[in-house]
């Protein structure tokens, strides 16, 4: 469920991008456009944060869409995608704002140091500070919240009720007009109610045998037809397993795409095995698959 190249405009694209959509269906259809297939839970979420200026919260495991969403919601809506990659030991001054000090410096050397240094012009914005001043022309992406520690967390909290931060030596920054927020998690921890208060939610998941297969038919669509919707459902099947990492639609991409550059046009049980390195990315999980095939095989008429 990742966006690709735009199409060309047409009339129902001329439509929708660049402007608020009036329906849930009409957001549903915005985000086909740039090939993001949306379920209807999702679109419903996101269409509320759109209308009520509230952020929306996306869980689910690795390469379900999280990211992409908001990438694809940038994009119809023809507004600035701003990312802020969360990780451990993240601070404020990494998300919010940082202090030109050579800018500060040379000031002071030329005789303006009498005056106050510590002003709006000697900021350098981060992505929070960027999407407040951004508003409404902004798509904010706070990305894997999950990997940050719970005093970054607090922090966010001023952030996503009011749209507003506090910078000590200028005072309170706020949006005029709010942002669109979207912030994901992978659940390698829990997050703080506080901050799911906040926010829309939902929970993205790996697709559907058809709705996999539609994404492999838009976003590779050299692949014949058969062969597609082989690696969607042995894909489904493969999810099924107990692995560390579960394979994602972009490995689904990347497998497809291998399998038809190689000139497979049927997927047998020998070089399912042999082309599995385009498709599980963990060496244990490759061993847990190759024990499996046979039954995952027959599951599917592979």
């Amino acid at each position: 469920m990742s966006p690709t190249q735009t199409p060309p405009p047409g009339p129902d694209h001329n439509r929708v991008h660049g402007s608020m959509p009036s329906s849930v269906g009409d957001l549903t259809a915005a985000l086909e456009t740039v090939d993001y297939l949306a379920d209807p839970s999702l679109s419903m979420a996101a269409f509320l944060a759109l209308r009520m200026g509230r952020p929306l919260l996306l869980e689910g495991q690795n390469g379900v869409g999280k990211t992409a969403i908001a990438e694809a919601l940038a994009q119809v809506l023809g507004r600035r995608l701003i990312r802020l990659q969360c990780y451990e030991g993240i601070d404020s001054s990494q998300a919010l704002y940082d202090w030109n000090y050579a800018r500060q410096l040379l000031a002071v050397r030329e005789g303006q140091g009498h005056g106050d240094v510590f002003t709006r012009e000697f900021l350098l914005p981060r992505p929070l500070l960027s999407s407040l001043e951004a508003g409404s022309s902004a798509v904010l992406l706070i990305d894997e919240l999950d990997r940050a520690d719970d005093e970054f967390e607090a922090f966010l909290l001023e952030f996503l009720s009011d749209f507003a931060v506090t910078v000590p030596e200028i005072g309170r920054i706020r949006a005029v007009e709010p942002p669109l927020v979207v912030l994901t998690s992978n659940r390698t921890r829990d997050l703080h109610n506080a901050v799911r208060r906040r926010c829309l939610y939902s929970w993205v998941s790996h697709p559907g045998v058809e709705r996999e297969l539609e994404i492999l038919r838009r976003r590779a669509p050299a692949v014949p037809d058969d062969l597609a919707r082989q690696v969607s459902e042995m894909v489904a099947d493969i999810r099924s397993l107990d692995l560390a990492h579960t394979p994602g639609v972009g490995e689904s991409l990347d497998w497809a795409s291998a399998l038809h550059m190689l000139g497979v046009m049927s997927l047998d049980l020998d070089v399912a095995r042999e082309t599995l390195t385009a498709l599980v990315k963990d060496a244990d999980d490759q061993h847990t698959v190759i024990d499996h095939l046979d039954e995952l095989a027959a599951a599917t008429g592979t």
